[in-house]
């Protein structure tokens, strides 16, 4: 049995969640983000095995056929995968471990992990999600318009996750984040492998 838990963020581009991710991330201890493998051209403020790890489509294929991913998918003709041995040797170790990928890596993994508790981050209105999108001065209109067009497609399938959390205001969406990770943390695997101490001066620690 894994003592730390599987989490699965997605959302449609410019619903923010690399940024309520990251936030997560510096205030909560024990959760590990996956650094995916991608086939993405590297970005000037991206560093190779922090933000991703970059590889080609060859080197991706033959993850692929080694069976290294987790799940994969293909986002805007781009190839994306979680390496399987990372997360389950986090999640050994007692690590959260979350995962940031799109509603088809999310179906893929929770076939194969069924425990995994998945979270869809919504935007307020698709007035608030084409600001986002534009205000990052990064794509043209064109890109801009395919974005919303996927973002519409991606939103369909919110259904398919445990929770939904509303990024209107950031650091509510960042509480409620925290708020679903520190419910799982309240489980007596998780109590007995981290408080192990106080377990046992409760004399409790051999409890079954």
């Amino acid at each position: 049995m894994n003592i730390g838990k599987l989490y699965i963020i997605a959302a449609p581009s410019g619903a923010g969640k690399t940024s309520l991710v990251k936030a997560m991330v510096e205030s909560t201890p024990h959760v590990r983000v996956s650094v995916s493998h991608t086939t993405r051209a590297i970005r000037p403020t991206e560093t190779d095995g922090v933000n991703y790890h970059f590889t080609t489509v060859d080197g991706f294929g033959h993850m692929l056929k080694d069976d290294v991913f987790l799940e994969h998918a293909e986002v805007f003709g781009n190839y994306y995968g979680t390496s399987r041995h990372w997360v389950q040797e986090q999640l050994n170790k007692g690590e959260d471990v979350i995962l940031e990928i799109d509603w088809q890596g999310a179906r893929q993994v929770r076939n194969l992990m069924p425990d995994a508790v998945s979270i869809f981050i919504l935007p307020p209105s698709l007035d608030a999600l084409r600001e986002r999108l534009a205000g990052r001065a990064t794509d043209d209109f064109s890109i801009i318009e395919r974005r919303m067009s996927q973002a519409v497609s991606e939103m369909s399938h919110y259904g398919e996750f445990d929770y939904l959390v509303i990024n209107d205001e950031f650091d509510l969406a960042l509480r409620d984040l925290q708020t679903i990770i520190r419910s799982h943390r309240l489980t007596t695997s998780w109590v007995r492998h981290y408080k192990e101490d106080l377990l046992k001066g409760l004399r409790l620690a051999e409890s079954s």
